[in-house]
């Protein structure tokens, strides 16, 4: 008998990421489809269409489920023994929504095995291409839903986070005003990360609590859908949504439509797929009072939370490890971009140089302090270089060595300060 395994998908925005672990932990397949690369009949450039509005921002549904056919042919064509597999789950790209057509549920029960996913359900869609985290077109929305909450702060109180254009109940909102036709044709909406479930599952996948809560609907206190949130984006809203399930249910056994196929067992569980960031968190294995931080082009902290203040910045959203504790998530736009322009001026392009001068500058800088925001921050709303000398006094300039340290202490100060706005507390 082989031995068993266990597999995790991302279904990220550009790409479909897959990967086999053993009852070790140890890798033993790993793959992915690149959207842009492999699936280009679907012309996405990074894995969306940008509008030309510039602010719509959407992914074509149907190329997710291509991409899943792809990599599980390519894993069959490899002898991958999908017998051995015991159960799998998985993470979606946060707030991106899909929307299926009445009717549905019978098609995604009865698929058939000779055919490749992708084909059975085509029309299946009525919205075939999904609004995803990168749209900002629902300003309008999310000023109506933060006007009928009572404001901005009572929103987060209840929801973890102000009203923002990417969550997923204003998408809804903006689906359900503009084509309120196509709103009245959809039995059920998914997030990504449901929905990724769904076509394993076979019938639809609830929402997790954790991706549930990045969406300006969830009562993240008491779990379950806010009525007034709903009401305020579109009618009949619960019933399309489901009820949400902690975010580490084991929502059943694998559909027939994969043992027909690629020989799966029956027996092959299917536990509840979450966002990507509280799949990090859970992959992370954080604790409480951990914390970590993610450098990329916007810098992520994210964080296990006991008893979170929710505020006008940041997020909070429930612990997808444990349903009674949550996470906090901040993003700051001015990241690497921010760090790689002083490492240009300060340090010749040269990271090594960049370092040098850093070890050179003693902790505290000696008093000298900056704030660096080459576009408008996020987490606060500033722009602008601000630097202020030992005496408190802004001054235009720092020598190159105090300029690195002050941006490296200024941006992990922000990043703290923050945190701790959210109910994190820094043991001594």
């Amino acid at each position: 008998m082989a031995a068993p395994c266990y597999l995790g998908w991302d279904f990220s925005t550009q790409q479909l990421k897959v990967i086999a672990i053993d009852e070790q932990l140890r890798v033993i397949y790993e793959d992915n489809v690149h959207f842009d690369k492999d699936l280009p009949e679907f012309k996405t450039q990074g894995g969306v269409y940008i509008h030309s509005d510039r602010l719509t921002v959407t992914s074509p549904v149907l190329m997710w489920v291509k991409a899943l056919d792809m990599i599980l042919e390519k894993m069959k064509s490899s002898g991958f023994n999908f017998s051995q597999i015991r159960a799998l789950s998985g993470a979606g790209q946060q707030h991106g929504s899909v929307y299926w057509k009445k009717g549905s549920i019978q098609i995604l029960k009865n698929a058939s095995s000779e055919l490749p996913l992708h084909k059975s359900l085509k029309g299946c869609f009525s919205v075939s291409n999904s609004p995803i985290w990168m749209d900002s077109s629902t300003a309008s929305q999310c000023r109506a839903l933060e006007r009928a909450m009572g404001g901005a702060q009572h929103l987060a109180s209840v929801t973890g986070s102000r009203a923002y254009e990417r969550f997923t109940g204003n998408q809804i909102a903006k689906i359900y005003s503009q084509n309120p036709e196509v709103y009245k044709q959809t039995e059920r909406i998914s997030l990504v990360s449901s929905f990724a479930a769904s076509l394993f599952l076979g019938t639809y996948a609830p929402i997790d609590y954790s991706d549930g809560s990045g969406m300006n609907l969830l009562q993240i206190w008491e779990k379950a859908w806010s009525k007034p949130c709903l009401d305020a984006c579109a009618p009949g809203l619960e019933e399309r949504l489901g009820c949400p399930v902690p975010s580490h249910s084991v929502l059943g056994p694998i559909s027939p439509y994969y043992c027909q196929r690629y020989g799966f067992s029956p027996d092959c569980k299917i536990v509840a797929f979450t966002g990507d960031n509280p799949a990090s968190l859970a992959g992370m294995r954080l604790q409480e009072g951990d914390i970590a931080i993610s450098l990329g082009t916007s810098d992520t902290l994210f964080l296990w939370i006991q008893e979170p203040t929710p505020a006008l910045e940041g997020h909070i959203l429930c612990n997808p490890v444990d349903s009674q504790t949550y996470m906090a998530l901040l993003c700051f736009k001015n990241g690497s971009l921010m760090r790689e322009k002083i490492r240009d001026d300060c340090a010749s392009g040269s990271w090594d140089k960049f370092s040098n001068a850093l070890s050179s500058t003693v902790a505290g800088n000696s008093g000298n302090l900056g704030f660096y925001f080459d576009v408008m921050e996020i987490t606060p709303e500033a722009v602008g270089i601000h630097r202020f000398n030992r005496d408190n006094q802004k001054v235009s300039s720092f020598p190159k060595e105090v300029e690195i340290r002050a941006l490296i202490e200024g941006q992990f100060m922000a990043k703290r300060i923050h945190a701790e706005k959210l109910g994190y507390k820094v043991c001594k």
